[in-house]
This record gives C-alpha cells, structure tokens and sequence, in this order.
C-alpha cells in the first residue's frame, strides 16, 4: 500500500483525529501528554491550536506531521489511517502532503537562502535544475528572491523566517504545520510573517495549523482550538478573522477561495 494510491479526497476531512492519546515514559515518572483528542480539519482550513505549555499542542502537531506516532485512537490522513502505512510510506507522505515552519527557523548556517530552500527537493531526488528553478519560485512567493544568495546571518530575523516558509512550500504540500512561527520575531515581523501565512491559506488554498501563545497572532486564523491538561477546551470558529472584511471571513470559514 502507497499512502498516493490511497489517498481519497471526496467528502473526506483531510484530517481526522479519535481518542488519541500519548504517554512519554512509564511508572511514576510517566507523563500523559495527550488524553483522547478528537478533532477535524477540512481542506483549506486555517487552524490556530492555542492552550499553556504543556497542555498538548505540539504533541499534537508532531503526530500530525508524522514526526511522532499516537499511543492510542486513530489518525487518518485524507481517508488513510496513517498508523497502518510502514515507517517509508509515513515518510513518503509526510515529504509529499506536510510543509513545517518552526521557531527556530532551522537553516543552514553556511548555505544560501536559495541552497536551504532547495534541501527537501534534494531529499525527494530531484534533479538540479529543476529544484532550482522551484526554490526561485518560492522564494519570490515570500518576496526574498533578490536576496536568493545570503546567507541566514547576511538575513534578519524575520527574512529567515520567510526562508524558512519558502523551504516549507517549495515541495506545494497540501498542509502546512507552522509551530510558534512568530515565537522568534518582534511584533512587527511577526504580524508581516501572518500576513504572508494567511495569503497562502486564501490564495492558494494550503491548509494552515500554527500552535501560537499570542492572541494576536491566532487572530489571523479562521478557527481557534484550545488545548487543556492534553485534552481540547474548545473549538470555536473566529468571526473576527484579522486582515479579512466579515463577508471574507464567512467565505473563508466555509473553505471557499
């Protein structure tokens, strides 16, 4: 089984999660970081996960992104349940369908902003050419072709992040799993780093799922999920979406583009 072959789109969430649970060690020292998550995502969805530290979020979007596997319950990812597909097939879809942005920006000190934007087609085995040629064009989607060969010290803050985010839609996954995208930024490279988030959510339809601290910064999504003590609070749809008029908030909410 291929997780493509698979892979069935019609009327189908693109995620679904039941019962899933996590535990991290064993005996008295065993901590139980997720506690029967149940929870929906549909294509096109911006989903911002909110909650304290510890309460389950990144767990939750480390099994999302097949970074970790559940302890418990059941993730299907567009009708496949993920669990069942070997350890290459989960790898396959996570490099095929999931794009990740990180606090840390996670660059390569040494490699141009172009050379770091290129590393995932190198890992899929594309040839030169080609990879170079799609890092341009997700470098200029961010706006940071001009500076194609910086290096991350040459960048601020705020472009590497774009880099990052370049690195993260150069394969076009179909999801993107942003982690305290803003954690690293001052208020104002944070806010430009939303803006660019959400025109990928409306324009060209990634769906978006960004663990964030910040009310501010989960403004930007369309739906607030908040997570308590590993299990979800609430899941409430955001009727004051920011950088969106309120016909385009309802447009966004049902998934239109």
């Amino acid at each position: 089984m291929t997780p493509t072959a698979e892979i069935a789109d019609a009327g189908v969430p693109l995620i679904r999660l039941r019962g899933i649970g996590k535990t991290y060690g064993s005996g008295e020292t065993a901590f139980q970081a997720l506690k029967g998550v149940d929870l929906d995502i549909q294509a096109g969805e911006f989903v911002a996960i909110m909650g304290p530290s510890g309460s389950g979020k990144s767990t939750t979007m480390n099994i999302l992104g097949g970074l970790d596997q559940p302890g418990s319950g059941r993730y299907w990812f567009r009708g496949v349940e993920v669990q069942s597909l070997a350890r290459d097939e989960r790898a396959r879809l996570r490099r095929r369908y999931f794009g990740f942005v990180f606090q840390g920006f996670n660059l390569l000190a040494r490699t141009s902003a172009l050379e770091n934007v290129e590393l995932p087609l190198v890992y899929r085995g594309e040839p030169a050419v080609a990879r170079r040629a799609a890092a341009q064009r997700a470098l200029e989607q961010v706006g940071l072709l001009p500076w194609a060969h910086h290096t991350p010290a040459e960048l601020s803050g705020g472009q590497q992040q774009r880099v990052a985010i370049a690195r993260a839609i150069v394969t076009q996954p179909q999801v993107l799993l942003a982690d305290e995208p803003t954690g690293n930024l001052d208020s104002q490279r944070g806010h430009e780093i939303m803006e660019l988030i959400q025109r990928l959510n409306l324009e060209q339809g990634i769906t978006v799922l960004m663990v964030t601290h910040e009310a501010d910064i989960a403004a930007y999504a369309g739906r607030i999920v908040r997570f308590v003590d590993g299990r979800v609070e609430s899941d409430r749809p955001n009727p004051d979406r920011v950088g969106l008029p309120p016909a385009r908030v309802a447009a966004a909410a049902t998934g239109a583009h």
